[in-house]
Parts: C-alpha cells; structure tokens; sequence
C-alpha cells in the first residue's frame, strides 16, 4: 500500500507541474479536475485505510491463525461398551482410539433423569454417537460426569 501511495504523489506533483506549465484553459481546467477530484481523494483514501489498518507485525511475532472447525462426514453409531455398576453408582466404558487427542469440548454428554446422549465430533474425521433411552431406574442428572 505504501508504494501505491508513493505513486499517488508522485502523480500529484506531477500533475501540479503540468498545471503550471499550461496555458490552454481547457487543458488548466481537466488537470485541475485530474488532481483535485481523482489524486486527492485517493491520497485521502489510503490515508485513512492506512491509519485504520492494523499495526504490522514485529520482526518477532508470528501471525495467528485461526483454522476452521473440519466438519466431520457423517456419524458413527457406538454398539462396543462396558459397564460396572454398584447399588449407588453405574459407569459406561467407551473405547475409541485418540479420544484423548481432541480437544474436550468435542466430548460431550447429555444427561437427562432417564436417558444420555454421548456425542464424540471430529475424531479422526467422524463423529461417535450413542443414546440409550429408558434407563432401568432414574439417574441423579447433577451427579452425572463425564470423564477422559
């Protein structure tokens, strides 16, 4: 940008010498039009894009990048699971390999008094999913977790 601007003034004080060099009014009046309406008002431009710009980065910084979420292509249904239960307490086990290398807002789990939804997205390009409805007996939503 710094280089378009460079020409912009050139071609301004270019065209100011034109202007003092004509003598046709014509001629006096189209220059003037040239630099007064086109010139100055992009130089005005790139001023103001240029002060609104954000400030470049240093020597040691690096630019961030933001990577979009992969949308995963479609769905796998979990049917592989265990589970150990006492009188208080049941837990489900879940094997999937690299669980453990997404991020954990990709896990999640949906509990209700008579059901849960695990939801797994984007592990190793697919979502996993299990619901199981209509649980034997009612379940404390509050003290349901999750654990990796």
């Amino acid at each position: 940008m710094a280089s378009s601007l460079d020409e912009l003034q050139k071609d301004l004080e270019e065209a100011k010498v034109l202007l003092e060099k004509t003598t046709r009014k014509r001629v006096h009046d189209a220059l003037t039009a040239e630099k007064k309406n086109k010139i100055e008002t992009e130089i005005k431009n790139k001023m103001q894009q240029k002060s609104q710009k954000k400030p470049e980065l240093l020597d040691n910084e690096k630019p961030v990048t933001v990577v979009a979420p992969i949308t995963t292509g479609y769905t796998v249904k979990v049917s592989n699971y265990g589970w150990d239960q006492s009188d208080k307490f049941v837990k489900i086990y879940f094997t999937l390999t690299g669980v453990h290398q997404v991020p954990t807002e990709n896990v999640q789990v949906h509990f209700t008094e008579r059901s849960f939804d695990l939801l797994v997205k984007n592990l190793n390009g697919k979502s996993y999913s299990m619901i199981v409805n209509n649980l034997f007996k009612p379940i404390s939503v509050e003290g349901s977790s999750k654990k990796l």
